[in-house]
C-alpha cells in the first residue's frame, strides 16, 4: 500500500513455521510460502490496541504477543510456533465489525495458551504409528502374495490414521474456542462479534454446498460450525459482557483501516464501485485515495487526503499517505514536509520514519544526508525487521563512503530475505573492514556465523 507495505522477506523467513501451523477458521489451507506481510503503521497500531486486553486476559504480556497481517484473501487466522498471530488480509475484508477480529483473535490466543503447536506431535505421534503399523502388515501381505490384501490394509491404515489427528485437531479447537470465550469475558468484549463471525463462515459454507454428513464429519480438522455456533451462543448469552456496546472509537479505525486494506489490494475500478465519490466519511477518502495513486491520477490522490486533513489536521496517517504519493509520483522535496509531522506526531514510529528517511535520499540532496541517517538509525534500532529501512540506510553510508556499514546494511537485509550466500559475503567483507570488536564488527560476525550455519543445514537436508 502507499502507507501499507509488502514486505515479502518477513513471510519468507516464516515460511518454515507458518508450513507447520494448522489454519484456525478457514475452508481452505493456503501455502505458506505464497503469503507475504503487509505492513503498515496504522494497521499495526489499531491490532495492537484491539488485542491488548484480550493478550492480558490470556495472561501473557502484549508487547509480546505479534499479530501479523498477510496478503491472502481467505478468510483465514493461525498460529504457528511462539506468541504470533497470523491475520489474512481476506479476514479483515470478510469482518464488518472490530468485535469479529477481536473474536478470531482470542480463539488463536487460545491456541497459545493451549500450547497446540507445541503439543501437534501428541496428535501426531499415534497417528503415525498407526501408519507405520499398516505399512509393515501391508507388506508382509504382498511378500506373501496377496497384493490386493496389502493394498486394503495399507488404505485401511492410511484412514484410520487420518482419523485419528482430525480428532485431535477438533478437540483443540474445541478447546481455543471455549479459551477464546473465557478470554472476551474477562476483556469485558461482547461475544456477539464472533457469532456474527462464524455466522458468516457457515453461511460460506452454504454457498460452497457444503453438506453435513457422516464423511464431511470425519474429515473436518475443525468441530462443526452450526455445533461450535451453537455451544458457543449459549456461552455468550450467558456472560455479563453480552449486552455491552462495541467500542466506537475503535470501530472507526477498523473501517479505516478496512477502507485502507480494500483500497491497496483491489483494482482501482472495484475500489471506486465499492466507495463511490458521494461517500464523504474517511474510510471512503482513504480508500478512493489508493485507487487514484494506483492509476497515476496524483492530483486527485491528493484531493482525497486533504479532504482527511480538512476533517482531521494532525491525522499522522494521512500526513504519511500524503507524503508517500507526493514521493511516489516524483516529488520527495514536497513530501517531507507532511512526512516530517506524520513522523514527529507518531513518536517517530518505525515505518512512517522510514519513508520519511526514503524521501529525504530522494530529494538527492546531500544536505538532508545526516538527517536521514539519523532518522533511519532510529527506526531500525526499533525495528530491525524492515528490510526497506535497512536498503535506505545502505544507501546513504554509499554516499558517505562508509562501504564497510553499506555491506553490513546489504547483509541484514539479504538475511531477511534469506539471500544466504549473499548475506554471508557481505557480512564477512564488513567484518573485515569494520573497527574489530565494535558493535557493528560483532553483528557482521553474528550474520555471517547465521547465514553459514543455515547454508550447512540446507545441505544437510538434501
Amino acid at each position: 500500500m502507499a502507507t501499507l507495505r509488502t514486505i515479502a522477506s518477513r513471510a519468507t523467513s516464516l515460511a518454515g513455521r507458518i508450513a507447520a501451523g494448522f489454519a484456525a477458521l478457514s475452508l481452505t489451507v493456503q501455502p505458506a510460502a505464497a503469503q507475504s506481510v503487509l505492513r503498515d503503521a496504522e494497521t499495526e497500531a489499531l491490532f495492537r490496541d484491539l488485542s491488548a486486553p484480550l493478550i492480558k486476559a490470556a495472561g501473557l504480556e502484549p508487547r509480546n504477543v505479534d499479530i501479523v497481517l498477510l496478503n491472502d484473501g481467505s478468510i483465514n487466522a493461525f498460529v504457528a510456533g511462539g506468541q504470533a498471530v497470523y491475520v489474512h488480509s481476506g479476514l479483515i475484508g470478510a469482518a464488518d465489525h472490530v468485535s469479529e477480529v477481536q473474536g478470531v483473535i482470542a480463539h488463536e490466543l487460545g491456541h497459545i495458551t493451549g500450547g497446540h503447536i507445541i503439543r501437534n506431535d501428541e496428535g501426531a505421534r499415534p497417528a503415525t504409528g498407526i501408519t507405520i503399523l499398516s505399512l509393515l502388515l501391508g507388506a508382509a501381505a504382498a511378500a506373501a502374495g496377496a497384493g490386493e490384501a496389502a493394498m486394503g490394509v495399507f488404505m485401511a491404515g492410511q484412514q484410520a490414521a487420518l482419523g485419528k489427528y482430525l480428532a485431535f485437531s477438533r478437540a483443540q479447537e474445541s478447546s481455543a474456542d471455549a479459551a477464546g470465550a473465557q478470554f472476551l469475558s474477562k476483556a469485558g468484549i461482547s461475544g456477539r462479534g464472533s457469532i456474527d463471525f462464524f455466522k458468516k463462515l457457515q453461511n460460506q459454507e452454504f454457498r460452497y454446498g457444503f453438506t453435513r454428513n457422516a464423511d464431511s464429519e470425519f474429515y473436518s480438522s475443525h468441530p462443526m460450525t452450526a455445533d461450535r455456533l451453537t455451544t458457543l451462543q449459549d456461552t455468550y448469552e450467558h456472560d455479563p459482557a453480552w449486552n455491552k456496546p462495541e467500542d466506537p472509537a475503535l470501530q472507526a479505525r477498523f473501517l479505516r483501516v478496512k477502507a485502507k486494506l480494500y483500497g491497496y489490494l483491489a483494482e482501482p475500478q472495484a475500489t471506486l464501485n465499492a466507495y463511490p465519490e458521494y461517500l464523504n466519511d474517511v474510510p471512503a477518502h482513504y480508500a478512493r485515495a489508493y485507487a487514484y495513486h494506483k492509476e497515476a491520477f496524483m492530483d486527485k490522490a491528493l484531493a482525497e487526503t486533504q479532504a482527511i486533513l480538512k476533517q482531521q489536521p494532525n491525522d499522522p496517517y494521512a500526513l504519511e499517505l500524503e507524503g508517500q504519493i507526493l514521493l511516489e509520483s516524483g516529488h520527495p522535496a514536497d513530501a517531507l514536509e507532511p512526512l516530517r509531522r506524520a513522523t514527529a506526531l507518531t513518536g517517530n514510529e518505525p515505518l512512517i520514519a522510514t519513508t520519511f528517511g526514503h524521501a529525504l535520499l530522494a530529494t538527492e540532496n546531500k544536505a538532508n544526508f545526516d538527517e536521514a541517517e539519523k532518522i533511519l538509525r532510529t527506526s531500525i534500532a526499533r525495528d530491525r525487521e524492515n528490510p526497506f529501512a535497512w536498503y535506505q540506510l545502505g544507501v546513504v553510508y554509499e554516499a558517505k563512503g562508509d562501504t564497510a556499514r553499506a555491506r553490513l546494511a546489504s547483509a541484514e537485509q539479504q538475511l531477511m530475505y534469506l539471500e544466504l550466500p549473499e548475506a554471508m559475503r557481505n557480512a564477512e567483507a564488513a567484518e573485515a573492514a569494520l573497527p574489530k570488536g565494535s558493535a557493528d564488527w560483532l553483528r557482521a560476525q553474528d550474520i555471517a556465523y547465521s547465514a553459514r550455519a543455515m547454508i550447512e543445514r540446507q545441505g544437510k537436508k538434501k
